[in-house]
């Protein structure tokens, strides 16, 4: 019997990733994630389409909550799963887990969403036996399977894989989130170039368009611009960051825009997650493959200032950079708490450096217009947008046309779009239907089964 594809995330959107491969007798779930813009059971995948009990692997590509954030639901389902993944994902990713119970608790007693939380500290504790790290190009076969599995480094985050699965003689693979440049630390994708049967890709940023002539060197160097003007009229500068990734990213860029002499030395200030990722950041800085191999985030950037327990909310200094999370300005985050005292006083710039989805602060804070009334917490009253607002393009997701070109590499027969708003996987179909007239290209609705081979 051939192998299906079922999507179980709840809607075609980017959110709680998680798909189900099965031949019937060997079944697989890709990723398990949950969706921030929902709360409450909503927020996570499908999983009353997988039988309890019924997994011989769950495979995760990294620790972003959009992939692994609903993993202790489904380990609780599938207790002797093992769950194959790297080891700085599982190192990170149980720090990720433990937060999200935080925050789950916390928005228990602040939204009254009594369901929360939806796992606790001592079942992610419990579940981390069912781990099992795995190095990159090392095929690995899932055991009581025909299976065999092999992760490729996918240079979105530290850990990050694509997954390239064998059995039969027919193989698919599944790129996660990628990125096929090089970002400050983090190295372009090493993927797989031969062909395969099934191609499963992310479709992040299928409808966003590259400006022409487009270097991450010259958005770095106006990056440092808007800063030195920012501090000129003595203000201050907002950078919402996700606290996985982008964090230990913007950081060390800070460090080299300070020793290229295009900011001055001011305090950088980092929230609490952020600065527990950055540990780990620290801790791999020469086990992983990357940029500035042992580079020690804490100890040798000078401007970073660790975060401190506060009994009262940060307040905005004058020439200071405050690099916190979440990267949206999620109600009840750090930079969204931040922007209610920061957004009116027209001398500080909010500076964007990755994605904001359309339903969250962040988005209508980078599409608002000067004067206008912003609302960062339904809960609370409006603020008024005052200050400078800037966005750059330091994306952690790799730009659509590379996407195609990779899927060219590969030759699929059938190609699979995931991970992506609607108008992003319809700008991916109409382009890899041109380039490649002979492939299949599907876009997977939630719940539908579809025959790999």
């Amino acid at each position: 019997m051939g192998f299906t594809f079922k999507n179980l995330t709840r809607q075609r959107a980017i959110g709680a990733n998680s798909y189900l491969i099965s031949n019937g007798k060997q079944r697989f779930v890709l990723d398990a994630g949950s969706n921030p813009k929902d709360k409450g059971h909503e927020s996570l995948p499908n999983y009353a389409a997988v039988t309890p009990d019924s997994l011989d692997a769950i495979i995760l590509t990294h620790a972003h909550h959009d992939h692994i954030g609903s993993l202790p639901v489904l380990q609780r389902m599938q207790p002797k799963t093992p769950v194959y993944m790297t080891e700085p994902t599982g190192e990170v990713g149980a720090g990720m887990l433990h937060n999200s119970v935080n925050v789950m608790t916390s928005q228990r007693e602040e939204l009254g969403i009594q369901e929360y939380p939806l796992f606790t500290h001592r079942e992610i504790d419990g579940i981390k036996a069912q781990w099992f790290y795995r190095d990159l190009r090392h095929p690995f076969v899932v055991p009581d399977t025909d299976v065999e599995c092999t992760f490729f480094d996918a240079g979105h985050i530290m850990g990050s894989v694509g997954v390239l699965m064998k059995q039969g003689g027919k193989s698919l693979f599944y790129t996660g989130d990628v990125n096929f440049e090089d970002q400050t630390i983090t190295r372009a994708a090493d993927f797989p170039t031969e062909p395969v049967d099934v191609l499963v890709m992310e479709t992040t940023r299928g409808d966003y368009v590259r400006p022409e002539g487009f270097t991450r060197r010259a958005e770095k160097e106006r990056l440092a611009k808007v800063i030195r003007e920012t501090f000129e009229r003595d203000g201050a500068v907002l950078m919402p960051v996700f606290a996985l990734g982008k964090s230990q990213e913007l950081l060390v860029m800070l460090h080299e825009l300070w020793r290229m002499e295009l900011i001055p030395k001011v305090p950088v200030l980092i929230g609490g997650l952020s600065a527990k990722v950055t540990v780990e950041y620290d801790r791999y800085a020469s086990k992983t493959r990357r940029n500035y191999e042992g580079f020690q985030i804490f100890e040798d950037m000078d401007m970073l200032v660790a975060p401190r327990r506060r009994k009262k909310e940060l307040s905005c200094s004058p020439h200071t950079i405050y690099a916190l999370s979440s990267g949206m300005m999620s109600e009840g985050t750090v930079s969204n708490k931040f922007a209610r005292g920061f957004l009116d006083n027209p001398r500080n710039t909010v500076a964007f450096v990755g994605y904001t989805d359309g339903a969250t602060p962040g988005w209508r804070v980078r599409n608002g217009k000067p004067g206008e009334m912003i609302s960062l917490d339904a809960t609370l009253p409006e603020v008024q947008l005052n200050c400078r607002v800037e966005s750059f393009d330091f994306s952690a997701h790799a730009p659509r046309e590379d996407l195609v070109e990779y899927a060219r590499k590969l030759q699929p027969k059938k190609i699979l779009l995931v991970h992506g708003d609607e108008p992003a996987q319809d700008w991916f179909a109409s382009a890899l239907k041109a380039a490649m007239p002979e492939c299949e290209v599907i876009l997977p609705d939630p719940g539908k089964e579809i025959e790999l081979w």
